[in-house]
């Protein structure tokens, strides 16, 4: 609980620039990182090359680790992504390649976007599963299925998972097939939590939330003084 209460707190003071946030005030959402986690990228798409090349160095260093890269369908198209999907099947790199189609970039639907909108097929030389990303038990079967492919020194995989933006949509939408809310029913029909118990954990998550977002409102800002803190300088000896 601790180690999610904190990352709660980081992402939030990321997304208000405060010095509590991962980039200490720097940087936005797009500057997220922490241990084995590499964040995400401002130019679109070109987090894909970079977890090319860290699992790139999972091979080199022979620890039978996978990096899972993620991007969406809006970055789908980027050139890089087939570039590096070709270096990973030479090198059979052990990569997850995971595409989240939310069916738009930005305000672009994709079928106005791809001319083909089977993102699993786009590896080609690369084996594909399409997944139902609504489901967390779909997900988390597929990503195992994946993992063990890739461990198993097959190369990279590639993976689409199919969910969709609620905002703009029917409010009814998120109690047909959100995952939270399939995750909760399922756990109840099967014994696995009680309704008090799924009630108290809500709870309990909304408190840590709420803390979290007080502390990312009220952190400091970044401090200008010293100019030169997180600074890049060149060395030249003498």
């Amino acid at each position: 609980y601790v180690c999610i209460y904190i990352c709660i707190i980081n992402i939030l003071s990321t997304h208000t620039y405060f010095m509590g946030g991962v980039a200490k005030g720097k940087g936005g959402f797009m500057h997220m990182y922490a241990k084995n986690f590499y964040g995400g990228n401002g130019i679109v798409g070109a987090q894909v090359p970079l977890g090319a090349g860290v699992a790139l160095a999972c091979q080199y260093q022979g620890k039978n680790e996978v990096c899972v890269t993620l991007y969406g369908d809006g970055a789908a198209n980027q050139g890089q992504i087939f570039e590096s999907f070709n270096m990973a099947a030479l090198w059979k790199l052990p990569c997850i390649f995971i595409c989240e189609n939310n069916k738009y970039g930005m305000g672009t639907s994709v079928e106005r976007a791809s001319a083909s909108t089977d993102y699993f097929k786009r590896g080609d030389y690369i084996p594909g599963l399409r997944v139902d990303g609504m489901d967390v038990l779909s997900v988390r079967e597929a990503t195992r299925f994946a993992a063990d492919y890739c461990r198993s020194g097959k190369g990279p995989i590639l993976m689409e998972l199919q969910t969709y933006r609620y905002h703009g949509h029917s409010m009814s939408d998120p109690g047909v097939s959100d995952p939270v809310t399939m995750l909760k029913d399922r756990m109840i029909s099967n014994n696995m939590a009680s309704l008090e118990e799924i009630k108290d954990i809500d709870a309990e998550i909304r408190k840590k939330i709420e803390e979290a977002a007080q502390f990312a409102t009220s952190d400091p800002h970044i401090s200008h003084s010293p100019p030169v803190v997180h600074s890049y300088i060149l060395y030249i000896p003498m």
